[in-house]
């Protein structure tokens, strides 16, 4: 059944969170990252083949581990919205929005009537019945969580449009595929991209919608703090496994290197 959603809640209050992409598709893996105490995950239908079964079981996972889960679907796509919705979302992360209509379509999609013309269904969001409709529908309506990933030139140039559409919860940043749109592919550090996210982040700020930051060298979070954005995105699971796993072996391998013979040369 639905629940408060706890990241929206911080995000109103201002109080620091964090973040994890989840690109493999293990429930279990999405259980752990609760428990390791991150405030949210974002489970991602983008840029993976995870089936919708898998994706409900994960949900099911966030639940039980207490993490806010949000969903990356491919686009703004209703019926998409509608499916990772009723599996128990909290929430939904629409990539590459270059424009008004594509975040007033996400909005729709993902509310209920006056806000929105979201499909209706009971299962497992309601309880199985144990919450009545209409009272799902305000829950719904107050609880859906929905971010808009700003990833091309596009995009930062219609941000004042697209913050102007009522129901945008959150934006996020992408400064990698941002890098390709501006002609620097690959390099989310260069000054232009730089200067897009800044500019992207000051007109949130001043559009009282929070910024969700994606912090990739060091001093980058205490920059971020200094300009009030308390949302962060730190990574996904299959980087942090495998520099995890890499770093484990490397370990051991150094721990059952040979002794240097004395005298050796």
């Amino acid at each position: 059944m639905l629940r408060p959603n706890k990241l929206k809640r911080a995000l109103d209050a201002g109080t620091p969170v964090f973040g994890l992409i989840n690109s493999i598709a293990a429930p279990l893996l999405v259980e752990m990252i609760g428990y390791a105490g991150y405030d949210f995950v974002i489970i991602d239908l983008e840029h993976t083949c995870m089936n919708f079964e898998t994706v409900e079981h994960a949900l099911r996972a966030a639940e039980c581990a207490g993490v806010t889960a949000l969903v990356r679907v491919p686009g703004p796509d209703a019926q998409v919205i509608l499916r990772v919705l009723d599996a128990g979302a909290q929430g939904v992360a629409i990539p590459h929005v270059s424009s008004a209509e594509e975040a007033r379509l996400a909005v729709s999609a993902s509310r209920y009537h006056p806000l929105g013309s979201r499909g209706i269904s009971g299962g497992r969001t309601t309880g199985f019945g144990t919450l009545g409709l209409k009272d799902y529908f305000s829950l719904a309506n107050d609880e859906i969580l929905v971010a808009v990933m700003i990833e091309d030139r596009a995009g930062v140039d219609a941000i004042d449009d697209i913050l102007a559409v009522p129901g945008i919860n959150l934006v996020i940043e992408g400064a990698v595929d941002l890098s390709q749109s501006l002609g620097v592919p690959g390099e989310p550090l260069h000054v232009d991209v730089q200067a897009a996210l800044q500019h992207v982040a000051g007109r949130s700020r001043t559009a009282g919608v929070p910024f969700c930051a994606v912090p990739r060298a060091d001093g980058q979070i205490t920059d971020w703090h200094q300009q009030g954005v308390t949302a962060f995105l730190i990574g996904d699971d299959r980087g942090i496994a495998f520099r995890a796993l890499k770093s484990h072996l490397g370990d051991w391998r150094n721990k059952s290197a040979p002794p240097a013979t004395p005298g050796a040369l």
